[in-house]
């Protein structure tokens, strides 16, 4: 029986069981995504072997530049954590039932998604990139993003603004899957397009388009959903 021969209430199951099995996907392959990050790097970094971090990314890692070493390197770490704890802070259940838990975690992972912006930043600013001066003023904005998102939802939380917090935090996570995103982005076009558009120094026609694509669509669907949100609380609200 197909989708569409189902009736009204079997639809509606269908349609959520859908949507928590793409859910657990996203969120499943970006807890991986965020043990290997931590498994790689850090333990590159804790072995003294960090030039292995060139073999993903090209000029990761130079020995003489000890600023934009630690940049990365914090920038990886962090980054491993908000991958891994990220999604745990969009399930209402935990939010509604443990609260305390919330918050925590919620503390923990917005001083992570600081740090990994500053990181980057550092980096960029000391190094620059592989892929020049687009792929810098790209992933600048992008880290400067983040900060904005992390250190708003921060203040609204203090001030217990929980709709604006709220708002910020969707915002937060959907520039923090970026960096996943723009793995996945690359492999399955290397997959499915055999790279075309793209070079090793990361300067080719695709490369310039991904230093945008990876955070922007994002941003634009939490948009969305942030404003859904909103007019469905309005909507209730006339009603109460």
């Amino acid at each position: 029986m197909t989708p569409y021969n189902l009736g009204p209430h079997s639809f509606e199951r269908f349609n959520r069981l859908s949507f928590y099995l793409l859910t657990s996907v996203v969120w499943l392959s970006a807890l991986l995504f965020g043990l290997y990050i931590l498994t790689f790097y850090v333990e590159a970094f804790s072995q003294n072997q960090m030039e292995v971090w060139n073999k993903n990314l090209p000029g990761l890692y130079q020995p003489n530049k000890e600023l934009a070493t630690g940049g990365i390197g914090l920038h990886f770490a962090a980054g491993g954590i908000i991958l891994i704890l990220g999604s745990v802070q969009l399930v209402s259940a935990v939010r509604e039932r443990y609260p305390q838990l919330h918050r925590w975690i919620g503390r923990v992972y917005l001083s992570a998604c600081m740090l990994t912006a500053l990181g980057g930043l550092a980096f960029i600013l000391v190094n620059g990139t592989i892929g020049g001066i687009v792929m810098d003023i790209g992933f600048s904005i992008y880290g400067t993003l983040m900060l904005v998102c992390a250190i708003n939802a921060f203040i609204n939380a203090r001030r217990q603004n929980f709709c604006l917090h709220k708002a910020w935090a969707i915002r937060l996570y959907a520039l923090a899957i970026g960096s996943w995103l723009y793995r996945m982005d690359y492999g399955f076009w290397l997959l499915l397009a055999d790279g075309a558009g793209h070079n090793s120094n990361f300067q080719g026609p695709f490369d310039y388009v991904m230093n945008f694509f990876f955070y922007v669509p994002n941003l634009i669907v939490a948009e969305i959903i942030i404003r859904r949100q909103a007019k469905n609380i309005s909507k209730t609200r006339q009603f109460v």
